[in-house]
């Protein structure tokens, strides 16, 4: 369900030097007299009703990015411009939407319908259709950029705030009081980076838009004379396949999570076979058996006449060195292990340990699927802990050392060795039923039976309880 807009001020507020400043707001705040770069403090002096949520940087930016490939559709030349807004070189391309005009018209309906609100600037230079976005919004006349940025403030020339502060403090607040003021003193005072800015935004001097890279598509296809169907047939072709996928992705130095092989029938039905990996790898003989499984299901019909093997998911690989290419090869033996296990039983369902900050015996490790997590090289120095740890049990006895003779689960114990005790207090700060009792002092008990007991003494309700086995 989309979200309704916000009927008050809002802003987006980012963290810069220990300070939240506001980094994007809306249409209502910036009438009530906020700007970008404000303090959260001072924007909430002024406008005490003021709607903030904090600023999802890495989300903004993809979203940019996936705004630019959408932006594909006016013109193949798609840019970014600053950390908010695209640039488009239309040249050529304005006559299919009926022209200038038209073009933004088209867009601006389409970003409406998308639930965006934008500032649209379309002129014959990049500077003069960024000036319009940003203060005027609208078109400049052609060959005459100045007839639409003259009354524009300085600022619009996308120069230094001190800058800017310097210019309007000797009055020359509009782009057409720079153009009415003689060049040399301007240069002299304030550098040539001013006039620069000042042509490009005239057009007098050439600012290419620089188009985003697309990113790299991996996948290879296959198309056979006569259909197959026998299981070593299409495994062949799949060895075929990933080899020159793998070539891709070595030349990238990044590796494959997730693989989907595609097979094609003759009566144009398919079957897709997909396997995700523990690790990403780029290495065709290690994958090729991971695959045995899923392609053993396929059903081939009448015959199998185009693979199709694609990466839908890639990471990058660190950097190896020779000498640690032993520790590696174990390190992806390993990883070939969980993938075959978790081809049968989820990926997620194959789980490690690791340790986590915590003095509590039962928190003081985590589970993460070991797909996902990388094992701890050094886990930090503990006291010996058992092999099995459960609930605590009650057992029958008191006192402030371990009873001479106990049952529990229905066995009678006697106490053989001991060692202890080792206090442990709770963690206040987290709610827990099983630590309400207070201080635990526990203690190593070994039986005459044979059992190596993990023991613990409550002091302020006074009882004893097990809690683990050691081995």
């Amino acid at each position: 369900m989309r979200a309704r807009p916000v009927d008050a001020p809002f802003a987006l507020t980012a963290k810069e030097s220990n300070t939240d400043r506001i980094q994007c707001l809306n249409t209502r705040a910036e009438r009530a007299g906020l700007s970008r770069g404000m303090t959260l403090s001072d924007a909430r002096a002024l406008r005490p009703d003021l709607i903030t949520r904090p600023a999802d940087t890495p989300g903004d930016a993809g979203f940019l990015r996936v705004l630019a490939r959408w932006a594909g559709r006016y013109c193949p030349w798609v840019g970014l411009e600053d950390a908010d807004g695209l640039v488009l070189d239309v040249t050529g391309s304005t006559h299919l939407f009926g022209g200038e005009t038209g073009l933004i018209a088209d867009m601006r309906v389409r970003l409406m319908r998308a639930g965006l609100e934008t500032r649209i600037g379309l002129g014959d230079s990049r500077g003069a259709a960024w000036a319009l976005a940003h203060f005027g919004e609208g078109v400049a006349p052609p060959q005459q950029p100045l007839q639409a940025l003259a009354e524009l403030p300085v600022a619009a020339l996308r120069l230094d705030p001190k800058l800017g502060i310097g210019l309007e403090r000797l009055g020359l607040r509009s782009i057409a009081d720079l153009t009415a003021t003689p060049r040399a003193p301007l240069a002299r005072r304030f550098g040539n980076g001013l006039l620069l800015r000042l042509d490009q935004a005239l057009g007098t001097q050439p600012e290419p838009v620089v188009p985003l890279a697309d990113p790299p598509q991996y996948g290879v296809r296959l198309t056979l004379p006569d259909p197959i169907g026998l299981l070593e047939d299409v495994t062949a072709g799949t060895a075929r396949l990933l080899a020159q996928l793998c070539d891709k992705l070595k030349t990238r130095n990044q590796g494959a999570r997730v693989l989907q092989l595609t097979l094609r029938r003759v009566d144009q039905g398919s079957q897709q076979v997909e396997l995700r990996l523990a690790r990403p790898m780029n290495d065709p003989v290690s994958i090729l058996p991971l695959f045995e499984r899923g392609l053993s299901g396929v059903e081939a019909g009448y015959g199998i006449d185009q693979l199709r093997l694609s990466a839908t998911r890639v990471e990058d690989l660190a950097p190896t060195q020779i000498a640690s290419a032993i520790r590696q090869s174990q390190t992806e033996d390993v990883a070939a292990l969980i993938t075959r296990i978790g081809t049968r039983i989820g990926l997620e369902n194959v789980q490690r340990m690791l340790p986590a900050d915590s003095h509590i015996p039962e928190r003081s490790f985590i589970l993460a699927a070991a797909a996902f997590s990388e094992a701890a090289p050094n886990w930090p120095p503990r006291r010996a802990r058992p092999l099995r740890l459960f609930p605590p049990e009650p057992v029958a006895g008191a006192g402030p050392v371990p009873p001479v003779r106990f049952r529990w689960r229905r066995m009678a114990l006697r106490v053989a060795a001991q060692s202890g005790p080792e206090r442990l207090a709770p963690e206040w700060w987290l709610e827990d039923e099983n630590w309400r009792r207070g201080l635990r002092d526990y203690w190593r008990v070994e039986t005459a039976q044979g059992r190596r007991l993990w023991m613990f003494h409550t002091p302020q309700q006074p009882g004893w309880y097990v809690q683990g086995e050691f081995a």
